[in-house]
This record gives C-alpha cells, sequence and structure tokens, in this order.
C-alpha cells in the first residue's frame, strides 16, 4: 500500500494552503490546512515550512503506516522539511518525493476550491490551465471585497508592486519620499515615480526607462572631454 501526501493553493492568492493525504488502495483521504498567516507577515521567516512538516507528520500518522508501505510526498518545495523528518521517522527507503496526478491530486484541490467558496470566492472554473488569469481574478475579487484581504497571502514580495498590497509592505517606499502615480509616455501603463510629474517632462515606467536611460560611458567621456577644454 502507499500514503501519497499533496497540497493545494500554495501558489494562489487566497487562503492557506492545504496538506492531504491519500491511501489509494482504501481511498481513505484527510486534510489539514496551512493558515494563511504563515503567509502574511511571518512569509519572510519561512515557517510554513516547519508547519507544513507537522501537518504531514500527523496526518502520515494516523494512517499507521505498515511496515512494507511507501510514503510518496510531491516534490514541491513546500515539503522539502516535511520529506527530511519523515525520512527520520519512516526510513530512507520508504520516503519518496514524486510528481502527484490521479485521484490524490484531485481530493487535495476539490478540499482547497471548498475552502476558499466558503469564503464566498468562485473559482475560475479553467484555473489549472490559466494560473496567471486566476491570480488576477482573485485580486480583482480582493479589489471588490477588500474586507477579505485578511485571508489573502499578502507577505508574497511580488506583491509590493500592486497598490492594493502596498500598505503590506512598508518598506518598499520610505516615509520620506512621496510617490506619485503616472503614465509612461511610451507604453502607456500606470506607473509610481518618486517625484512630482510634470507637463513638459516625460515620465517613463520601470521596462521603458531602461531605453531612455543614458550610457554612464558617454556622459563620463563628455565630462573628461569638457575638462581638456
Amino acid at each position: 500500500m502507499t500514503v501519497i501526501v499533496d497540497d493545494a493553493g500554495s501558489g494562489d492568492l487566497l487562503f492557506g494552503v492545504v496538506v492531504g493525504a491519500y491511501r489509494q488502495e482504501t481511498n481513505h483521504f484527510k486534510y489539514d490546512i496551512i493558515d494563511v498567516r504563515f503567509y502574511q507577515e511571518i512569509f519572510k521567516e519561512k515557517e510554513y515550512l516547519n508547519e507544513s512538516s507537522r501537518i504531514v507528520s500527523n496526518l502520515v500518522a494516523t494512517f499507521n503506516p505498515k511496515s512494507d508501505e511507501e510514503i510518496h510526498i510531491c516534490q514541491g518545495c513546500i515539503f522539502d522539511v516535511a520529506a527530511e523528518n519523515l525520512r527520520k521517522i519512516y526510513g530512507e527507503d520508504r520516503v519518496k518525493r514524486i510528481h502527484v496526478e490521479g485521484e490524490a491530486q484531485r481530493l487535495i484541490e476539490i478540499a482547497y476550491l471548498d475552502e476558499i467558496r466558503n469564503l464566498g470566492y468562485e473559482p475560475l472554473a479553467e484555473r489549472d490551465e490559466k494560473r496567471g488569469k486566476s491570480f488576477f481574478h482573485m485580486m480583482r475579487w480582493l479589489k471588490e471585497n477588500p474586507e477579505m484581504l485578511r485571508y489573502a497571502k499578502t507577505g508574497w514580495t511580488k506583491l509590493k508592486n500592486y497598490q492594493l498590497f502596498q500598505k503590506f509592505h512598508p518598506s518598499v517606499h520610505s516615509e520620506s519620499t512621496q510617490i506619485y502615480r503616472a503614465v509612461c509616455v511610451d507604453c502607456g501603463s500606470d506607473c509610481d515615480v518618486p517625484f512630482q510629474p510634470k507637463t513638459d517632462k516625460p515620465v517613463y515606467c520601470k521596462k521603458c526607462w531602461i531605453q531612455h536611460k543614458p550610457n554612464k560611458t558617454s556622459k563620463r567621456h563628455k565630462k573628461v572631454k569638457s575638462k581638456m577644454k
């Protein structure tokens, strides 16, 4: 027999992470949740790895694996600590890292979807195929329901670039620097700049600024030439 461990929701903006264990021979399934608080203020401390290990150990123990039973655990980094701890308990040969598919994956995904539906959010039907679209769909829902931000993984560093989450990343801009909203003259996208935009000077987003940034070498050459005069 085999116990399979997988997760759902670790790459999703909403809620915590569902961790589940499944024994395919008996169709026995159990799951627990890594609370979303591990992905908020304390996210950088990576305590979610230890919490994942604790949950996995408890789930596997409830199956009371037989001495010859293997434990297959997802290859995702969220289980790195958990896998090492399982090997200490059950032995190196019995714990294998795999790509989880089939019924185990399906049941754990269903558990996660049930949890986010309980928040009042209806996930995209094609979320598995379009992860990027799913992310922005969740973000739009949070904009419409800002009181639900307490259920979002606000500690993700990549969120600092979105105005909705900047209050959760106060170190992004110093208190002494005022940030202004502007529109890039090249691509037309919204951008934040640390100066008051003026009508007689073009404003560029970070991506477009690279194309207009003065060449340091040519600047240095001009200074030297000026001194020679």
